[in-house]
């Protein structure tokens, strides 16, 4: 049997921890979260800027989730309607929204180079500095000195083609400007961006756009020195994906879950998506195969819980998109096993995921139906409900 049927084939045992999801309010709108802009404010509360309805129409509609009153409130509108964009919170407590894609769908996409922050104390957003690139699918990191890294993504190459990239930029939260930085080695959108206990950033794997509307996944991975402000090749993925999550773990390795479009050693290919997953150890800079989930996901959420141990949930399957997965599933880094737990209570994905302070985490929005799935004549259906996981 060849290695890709070995492992579609393959049978995992595990084990069932306590966990369950109730009930936490409801959006605003139905929204399709393909990049998870959920941020934790610094009063525990959480924030949700932008996204898109069924149509991949851009809305500028924010608000916040309070845990004590388990409830979400409209906030202010961001300045700019943005999907595909990206959301961090600043060592200052604000928010940076980046790049995206604005307006009413069209090709080609009204591309961003656009950053707005949003301040708690005033619940506004105010225009900052834009990028010296439009991007989206993107990734932003805050790294240890207050500025955010953003890296490569996606832009208009011609009318009817779009062009991954390389290039990154350094925003400056103390002047609202920005600056470039050293590009990476490849070009990557969609990506993992893990920072590392060392101060450096591990991105890893990703999407190459080979056609106007399809991506190849990648293995190569690289190191982003803030001191230096260089990348550096670091050991490549055992298994090509996109669509994967990565976390950091306790010990300073990185755990690298799913995905799809994964080529295996005898030049087989899947085209579902992969219970496998991968950890990375930095002092070695090399990747290793690690436990395998109980079942394939992509477009899933990675959440580290206070425990150390990470929640893996929702998600669905990249050979058919047609409904979202309720599974979830907790990963113990010291044992290196897997346990199932309680499911959500409505399947899905590309949605909203972040920790809670007090140690629960939140699910909101996000694809329930694929078009194979949907009745409505509409391309996907979302949901605006939102549920909170207790372990």
């Amino acid at each position: 049997m060849g290695t890709g049927a070995a492992r579609a084939a393959r049978k995992v045992t595990a084990g069932v921890v306590p966990g369950s999801w109730s009930a936490a309010g409801e959006l605003p709108k139905a929204t399709w979260l393909a990049t998870n802009t959920a941020v934790l404010l610094g009063n525990g509360n959480v924030l949700l800027a932008g996204g898109e309805d069924a149509r991949r129409n851009a809305f500028g509609e924010a608000a916040v989730y309070d845990p004590g009153v388990n409830a979400w409130k409209p906030t202010a509108y961001l300045t700019t309607t943005r999907r595909l964009h990206t959301l961090t919170r600043l060592a200052d407590g604000r928010v940076l929204a980046v790049g995206g894609i604005g307006g009413p769908f069209s090709l080609p996409p009204g591309e961003l180079a656009s950053a707005e922050i949003y301040d708690p104390a005033t619940e506004t957003w105010t225009p900052t500095g834009s990028m010296h690139q439009a991007r989206w699918f993107h990734s932003a990191t805050l790294l240890p000195d207050g500025k955010v890294l953003v890296a490569g993504g996606v832009s208009i190459r011609t009318a009817e083609s779009y062009r991954t990239l390389n290039s990154a930029e350094l925003f400056d939260p103390n002047t609202g400007t920005w600056s470039q930085t050293g590009p990476m080695t490849d070009v990557r959108a969609s990506h993992p961006a893990v920072p590392l206990q060392d101060g450096r950033v591990l991105v890893a794997g990703g999407t190459v756009i080979v056609t106007r509307d399809d991506g190849a996944g990648i293995s190569h991975c690289e190191t982003y020195d803030p001191a230096s402000g260089t990348w550096k090749p670091t050991g490549n993925l055992v298994t090509p994906r996109l669509g994967a999550e990565a976390v950091p773990l306790p010990d300073g390795s990185v755990l690298l879950t799913g995905g799809g479009q994964g080529i295996f050693l005898d030049y087989s290919y899947s085209p579902y998506s992969m219970s496998s997953t991968e950890r990375y150890d930095p002092a070695t800079g090399r990747w290793s195969a690690a436990e395998d989930m109980p079942w394939g996901l992509s477009s899933h959420r990675v959440v580290p819980l206070p425990s150390g141990k990470v929640l893996v949930v929702g998600g669905t399957d990249v050979g058919c998109v047609d409904v979202g997965y309720r599974e979830a599933f907790i990963y113990d880094p010291a044992a290196r096993t897997w346990s199932i737990t309680g499911g959500l209570s409505t399947g899905r994905w590309d949605f909203a995921a972040v920790g809670l302070a007090d140690g629960r985490v939140l699910a909101a929005g996000g694809i329930t139906l694929g078009p194979l799935a949907t009745a409505s004549g509409a391309a996907v259906e979302l949901t605006d409900t939102a549920e909170v996981f207790t372990p």
